[in-house]
């Protein structure tokens, strides 16, 4: 991340900040605000709802890209900036890239997060492991049930005018 940051970017980090603060003194949440920006605009903004909703994936960097969709009536974001008070989570990094947000500006770091008994940093750490190593087990199907899974997606891509480019 940049040592300085424009006075735009100022101003709207310091608007996720805002949320944040307001999250934990106001609204009794975790600590984190997220907006999503398009130009000098804001389009939405987030703060963390996972307790609120018994939804892990409510944080605030995604409730910021659910609100901002549902305002664009669109899913992909190539021309906004998320501005989050916090290093986002790995979820949440994957989400912007996801929306291909091409830009994101955070505020406190994830050993900062970290300082303060927030899992980002073992998250981050946990998917650098070989798979069989991490604390998730995961079992991937073989023969006829994976070969159906594979069969819907093959449908899904056959359905476009050009070939789907693999991204393998």
């Amino acid at each position: 991340m940049p040592a300085s940051l424009s006075s735009t970017d100022t101003e709207f980090l310091s608007r996720a900040i805002e949320i944040s603060r307001y999250a934990l003194e106001d609204e009794g949440k975790t600590p984190f605000g997220a907006i999503v920006v398009i130009g000098t605009a804001v389009v939405a903004e987030g703060t963390s709802s996972v307790v609120e909703l018994r939804d892990p994936t409510a944080h605030a960097e995604v409730m910021a890209l659910r609100g901002a969709g549902k305002k664009l009536q669109r899913h992909l974001m190539p021309d906004a900036t998320m501005y989050a008070s916090s290093e986002p989570c790995p979820m949440c990094l994957v989400a912007c890239y996801w929306a291909q947000i091409p830009r994101l500006v955070y505020g406190a770091s994830s050993h900062d997060v970290g300082a303060y008994g927030f899992e980002d940093l073992q998250l981050y750490r946990e998917l650098t492991v070989e798979s069989k190593m991490r604390t998730l087990r995961v079992e991937a199907a073989e023969g006829p049930l994976h070969d159906q899974a594979a069969a819907v997606l093959k449908s899904w891509a056959a359905q476009f005018p050009e070939p789907v480019v693999p991204k393998l």
